[in-house]
């Protein structure tokens, strides 16, 4: 849930550079969602054909934010030396 409403909050930011702020905080959360369900399947708390999908989900959220965090840091470089 916290991984959507920072993305919301980051939708609103007034600059590239806060942009880029808060989607590193969407990347933390996205991550550390990531984690808690690996560490759900490695419990064996849920059978891995019922994790398996969320897991691969969150793993291409995760890295979908990753690059968009990327490209807006590397855009608010690029702009400043022009």
């Amino acid at each position: 849930m916290s991984v959507g409403a920072n993305y919301r909050a980051a939708c609103r930011a007034r600059s590239r550079v806060e942009f880029a702020a808060k989607l590193g905080v969407v990347l933390e959360e996205a991550d550390e969602s990531l984690y808690w369900l690996e560490m759900i399947r490695d419990a064996k708390l849920i059978p891995d054909t019922k994790i398996s999908l969320l897991l691969k989900e969150a793993d291409e959220l995760t890295a979908i934010v990753a690059a968009g965090r990327k490209s807006a840091t590397t855009l608010k470089h690029l702009k400043s030396k022009i």
